[in-house]
């Protein structure tokens, strides 16, 4: 990984399974839940996302399990995951503290303009 911004699935996919690893379908929902009903990731593009977490090395399977006579594989977050989600964390707390220091010093003037 480079030292660029994470896109935000993928994002949402490591914050996922920073706690606990989960299998696709509970991923779909954690994601759901993480971005407030904001983000509905479709199994494939889920599915994708997953194959290349894993080729990075960001992520790593926990199990594969048939259940129902399906199926089921688990991902957890690997420890190059864990890294590259701890930076990111930080990058977008730094931009935050940033942003709400500079609208909490910048006031608007009588006419809406800034000052």
């Amino acid at each position: 990984m480079t030292g660029r911004s994470l896109q935000e699935p993928t994002l949402l996919l490591l914050t996922a399974l920073a706690d606990a690893p989960r299998h696709g379908y509970a991923l779909i929902q954690e994601i759901a839940v993480i971005s407030d009903g904001r983000v509905r990731m479709r199994a494939g593009t889920l599915y994708s996302a997953l194959d290349r977490l894993l080729q990075q090395g960001l992520i790593q399977v926990d199990r594969d399990e048939v259940i129902d006579g399906r199926a089921r594989r688990t991902y957890a977050l690997a420890d190059a995951g864990r890294a590259v989600l701890a930076a990111e964390a930080d990058r977008l707390r730094a931009i935050a503290a940033e942003a709400t220091r500079r609208l909490n010093t910048i006031r608007p003037t009588a006419r809406g303009v800034l000052a």
